[in-house]
């Protein structure tokens, strides 16, 4: 699904209610885990189990085995790392295997259990994406209204700027980016884009960049707000576009862990910036299944599918 040229500010369309019933189906029971993990190659694990703990240790953290031992292995730490727990997580409980199908599980700033699973694990339940858009529907007003309060902060603070991304991410449907891709590929997205890749005019903002597969990207909106955050972050100094001012008065940059961070307490589950596209393609798709003249038969219903799926990808 590329990204096209857009005006104006509307989300895509409105959330449909769904009842905490629906949400408990997308849950796998343990007798279901253990076979969709033996299916996806990957060892069943449970929090319930000794594992790896999360200590504070000055700024950052440290981690120790299930003995005790704190974890040195180079390997294991940057598996932990790249798992994104939040900060604000307490009781943290991380799966000592690394093809463990539950990666982690916390308890969140609100009390409230969350969990990080194997990207195998996702990958095999890819016939339940039906039902995580169907969370991610639910958690789109949580998320709004969160990005609404941290906007309306003062100043540049860490999660003003992640709102600000995370609504461009809904608005623009622009990808979140890394800085792998940055290095290898010199293609860019929402938190990799340099100060010179963004244009302001008034209210109106403008991305002009080289995206994934080389393609040039154009992308434009119409919002005030947000062309105000972005014209005072091209003012702080770098040439990294999205940064923030921490406590200290410090100048740090964002990274697309941040944002999944921000989205995964913000929502209440565990959604990431990718979700924002599965969901657009979705409803895109639907609407041009609307707007299509009804067929009869099977191979009418075919060629409906395949030309709503080219215009969503032309989008």
């Amino acid at each position: 699904m590329a990204s096209a040229c857009k005006t104006g500010h509307r989300a895509l369309v409105p959330t449909p209610r769904r009842s905490a019933s629906d949400a408990a189906r997308a849950e796998a029971t343990p007798a279901d885990a253990r076979a969709v993990a033996r299916d996806a190659g990957l060892r069943y694990s449970t929090d319930t189990r000794p594992g790896i703990t999360r200590r504070r240790s000055g700024r950052g953290f440290s981690y120790r085995d299930a003995d005790g031992a704190t974890v040195r292995d180079r390997e294991v730490v940057a598996r932990i790392r790249a798992l994104a727990i939040p900060p604000a997580w307490t009781d943290v409980w991380i799966c000592p295997w690394p093809n463990g199908h539950l990666q982690a599980s916390g308890r969140d700033a609100r009390g409230r259990k969350q969990y990080r699973y194997h990207a195998q694990w996702h990958e095999r339940r890819g016939t339940d994406k039906f039902d995580r858009m169907l969370a991610f529907a639910e958690a789109l007003p949580r998320i709004r209204r969160r990005c609404d309060t941290d906007l309306a902060r003062r100043g540049l603070p860490r999660e003003k700027v992640i709102a600000g991304v995370v609504r461009l991410l809904e608005l623009t449907l622009i990808r979140v980016g890394n800085d792998e891709y940055v290095r290898l590929n010199r293609s860019f997205g929402l938190t990799t884009l340099r100060d010179r890749h963004a244009r302001i005019e008034g209210s109106a903002v403008r991305f002009r960049f080289r995206g994934k597969s080389g393609l040039s990207h154009e992308v434009g909106l119409q919002d005030r707000r947000l062309a105000q955050l972005v014209r005072r972050c091209q003012e702080l100094p770098g040439q990294e576009l999205f940064q923030f001012v921490d406590e200290d008065g410090t100048v740090r940059d964002l990274a697309s862990d941040d944002v999944n961070a921000y989205l995964r307490e913000a929502s209440g589950g565990d959604f990431t910036a990718k979700d924002f596209r599965t969901w657009a393609g979705t409803v895109l798709a639907y609407r041009a299944l609307r707007a299509l003249q009804p067929g009869t038969g099977e191979v009418a219903a075919k060629r409906n599918v395949v030309e709503a799926i080219r215009q969503t990808a032309d989008r």
